[in-house]
């Protein structure tokens, strides 16, 4: 099954089209998904950081990943209603593009990994008794955010 159908139907809608043809339009887009970006890498970092035992280490994890909650549902938010419309004016491009498929990937694992494993890690605070646990938990998660960093910055390379 081919999603090219998908794509360019993504391509020709009249919102794709609008950003194409602007000239301001795809760029302040853009800005918006870079500051969602910086704030998603900010939520990030903060408890990633914490779980590798770098920081902040007097706050506990619990409370640390509960407060960098709402910075990460905003940001994310954020991203995707500014991603959408990104896609949409390049969805050909993208289709045929290594690093958008290396993007969206990461993406859906990393989405995946946060809200399941990562979340039980810093909501039962069991990187107290088990750091290993909590490192291996921030080397995925980083891991995973580099592979969609990577796949988004080298998208307009490609």
């Amino acid at each position: 099954m081919s999603l090219l159908p998908f794509f360019e139907w993504g391509y020709q809608t009249a919102i794709g089209e609008a950003i194409r043809e602007s000239t301001w339009l795809f760029p302040v887009i853009e800005a918006f998904h870079l500051l969602g970006l910086g704030l998603t890498v900010g939520a990030v970092l903060i408890v990633d950081l914490r779980l590798l035992g770098v920081g902040l280490s007097r706050q506990p994890i619990v409370q640390l990943s509960a407060e960098a909650q709402p910075w990460l549902l905003g940001s994310l938010t954020l991203m995707f209603a500014s991603g959408i419309p990104l896609f949409l004016s390049e969805a050909i491009k993208c289709y045929y593009s290594f690093p958008f498929w290396v993007k969206m990937t990461s993406l859906f694992l990393v989405l995946l990994f946060t809200f399941t494993v990562r979340r039980r890690v810093t909501r039962t605070g069991i990187t107290s008794d088990q750091p290993l646990l909590g490192r291996f938990t921030a080397l995925i998660s980083l891991g995973l955010w580099f592979g969609v960093a990577w796949g988004g910055r080298w998208i307009g390379f490609s």
